[in-house]
């Protein structure tokens, strides 16, 4: 009988990390709130930095806007909230294409940050199929009864 020992298959292998987006040199980013010591460009580029928050409380959007058309094949998101209470918090995530003003839903997502229970953080990974897009937008709601805590993104990554 002849044998060969064969290596397991990995996820991680079956699942190779994508191509990820420099978005510095593809897009302008436009947001509505920032504090100083969190801007956006740290949820937008890899290592410069811990992640955009909001220098004020209520609903704020953040607004990609490419050079060029974009096709987008994946979308993660990363929210980390170590501080305040427990909340609901709401995104919405959107995208326009070329020649258009307006823009079509992709996902609207609730989810429950409780820092004291050990929940501070959310993970969104979406596989999508986007042709043309010319922005994409974010809304969070970062507490839907209205509270007063601040939106925060670790991270915005597309491929």
């Amino acid at each position: 009988m002849r044998k060969q020992i064969i290596p397991q298959s990995s996820q991680e292998s079956s699942n190779p990390e994508p191509n990820w987006f420099d978005l510095g040199p593809l897009a302008q980013v436009e947001v509505t709130s920032e504090e100083a010591a969190n801007p956006i460009e740290s949820a937008l580029i890899p290592g410069t930095g811990v992640g955009w928050r909001a220098a004020d409380s209520g609903e704020q959007a953040i607004h990609l806007l490419f050079d060029e058309p974009q096709r987008i094949r994946r979308i993660h998101l990363l929210f980390d909230e170590l501080m305040g209470g427990a909340r609901t918090q709401e995104f919405v995530l959107s995208w326009s294409p070329g020649g258009e003003q307006s823009y079509r839903e992709i996902v609207r997502q609730q989810y429950n940050f409780n820092p004291a229970g050990g929940v501070t953080s959310e993970v969104e990974d979406y596989v999508v199929d986007l042709d043309n897009v010319a922005a994409l937008e974010l809304v969070i709601i970062p507490d839907i009864s209205g509270g007063h805590a601040c939106a925060s993104l670790v991270q915005l990554r597309l491929a």
